[in-house]
């Protein structure tokens, strides 16, 4: 069934990746309507998330967000789709670095990196940073329960010069590398709810008390790893923008969970100034703890 599932499905997923952008676009008009209009995906999960998490803001105003946010994640759903087609030249001209020198000065330090990104404005084409890097790329990711979907994102990666980690070989790798100096880069987007009941942090976020995943911070810790933070942002559309943050050189030195929290107030930051460009759709406070406002 599997098989059979992703035969029916691949050539139509190839069709639409190479669609040029203008089509593209008008596609993900029409994909929106059927989302937000006609079958209303998750948008009660949506409108409770906006209105919890942004509770000064108009009723008017929060609508726009939301409708803004749906024209978004079909946006970002088809541009991860293009991934498939697109070159090298313009996913470099559509996805632009703005700093990358602060990122290969870490390099020269000769220690692993942990990157640590939201769930914001397509995280999903920053695994393009490795057309310029030097160390291996490594992203983190939960493993698809259809294979040969599975095997697909990886092959995308791949193109990119990007290795998958599910979360079962994320530790062992690092620590293999860790043993044999083989630096890499490690991609985490920790924004999303961690189980409550193995939750070990619990932390503000867009004023309510959330468990939080700490797992890269530990991780950065435990095999001292630099550790930066990739902040997107959507320039107009179909276009990016992504900037490196340092977050901490000596992790090691840092006090347990601050590297957690300070990752958390970044891209608090971020939804602030633009909110449409996060993923409401996840249910990132559904173990809130206590409302701090």
């Amino acid at each position: 069934m599997q098989l059979l599932l992703f035969l029916i499905v691949y050539p139509i997923i190839w069709l639409i990746s190479i669609l040029p952008f203008p089509l593209l676009y008008l596609f993900s008009d029409f994909v929106c309507f059927l989302v937000y209009t006609v079958f209303g995906y998750r948008k009660k999960v949506v409108r409770e998330n906006i209105a919890m998490t942004l509770p000064h803001l108009s009723e008017k105003e929060r609508l726009n967000i939301e409708k803004k946010f749906y024209h978004y994640m079909c946006d970002m759903f088809l541009e991860m789709v293009k991934t498939m087609s697109i070159s090298q030249k313009e996913m470099e001209k559509r996805f632009v670095f703005t700093n990358l020198d602060l990122y290969l000065d870490l390099e020269k330090k000769g220690k692993s990196i942990a990157l640590i990104c939201a769930h914001y404005a397509s995280y999903e084409w920053a695994v393009s940073m490795n057309y310029h890097i030097t160390f291996e790329g490594y992203g983190i990711y939960k493993k698809i329960n259809n294979k040969h979907f599975d095997k697909l994102v990886k092959d995308i990666r791949s193109k990119f010069k990007a290795t998958l980690l599910s979360t079962r070989e994320t530790i062992p790798t690092i620590e293999k590398n860790y043993k044999t100096n083989h630096l890499g880069v490690y991609g985490f987007a920790s924004d999303q709810s961690p189980q409550a009941t193995k939750a070990n942090h619990w932390s503000e976020f867009m004023g309510i008390e959330v468990p939080v995943h700490t797992g890269a911070e530990m991780l950065a810790k435990r095999f001292d790893m630099n550790v930066i933070f990739l902040r997107n942002k959507r320039v107009k559309r179909g276009y990016y923008e992504a900037t490196f943050e340092l977050m901490a050189d000596n992790p090691k030195e840092v006090p347990n969970f601050d590297i957690s929290d300070d990752f958390l107030k970044r891209v608090e930051k971020q939804i602030l100034e633009a909110p449409e460009f996060y993923l409401w759709t996840h249910k990132r406070w559904k173990h809130k703890k206590k409302s701090a406002k």
